[in-house]
C-alpha cells in the first residue's frame, strides 16, 4: 500500500500536467470559452484509478456538458498524460463534475438572507420598544 507521502505527490504531479492538457493540448471550444479548473483529486490507493473534480464559473447545465466532453475526451487525455509523465501504468481517469462550491454558495446566500432578516426584526423591535 503506497503512504499518503506517494499519493500527494502523484495527485499534484497529475492535477499538474491535466491542467496544461486542458489549456494547452485539448481543442474543444466549450472547455477554452469556460474557465475550467481542477478542484479535486482522488486517487487509488494502487494509482489505478483518478477521479478528476472539475469546477467551472459556467452554469450547471454548461458544466454537465462540459464533464461530458471530458469523459469523451478521456482516453486522448490519458495519452497526452503517458507522454507527459513517467509512470508505470497511467490511472484511468473519470472527470466528475465538482458541487460543492456550488453548496457552499448556497449556504453562505442563506447565512446572508438569515443576517439581513434577523437586522431588519431588530430594527422593528427597537422601533416598537420607541
Amino acid at each position: 500500500m503506497p503512504n499518503n507521502y506517494r499519493l500527494a505527490k502523484v495527485s499534484s504531479l497529475l492535477k499538474k500536467e491535466i491542467t496544461l492538457i486542458l489549456q494547452n493540448d485539448l481543442e474543444n471550444d466549450l472547455i477554452r470559452d469556460h474557465f475550467v479548473n481542477i478542484s479535486k483529486i482522488d486517487l487509488s490507493g494502487d494509482l489505478q484509478h483518478c477521479k478528476i473534480y472539475i469546477s467551472s464559473t459556467a452554469e450547471e447545465k454548461v458544466r454537465k456538458e462540459i464533464v461530458e466532453n471530458l469523459n469523451t475526451a478521456k482516453s486522448s487525455i490519458r495519452h497526452s498524460l503517458g507522454k507527459r509523465i513517467e509512470m508505470r501504468r497511467v490511472p484511468e481517469i473519470i472527470f466528475k463534475d465538482d458541487v460543492v462550491l456550488d453548496k457552499g454558495l448556497s449556504v453562505l446566500k442563506l447565512l446572508d438572507e438569515l443576517k439581513s432578516k434577523n437586522q431588519t426584526n431588530n430594527f422593528e423591535d427597537k422601533d416598537a420598544k420607541s
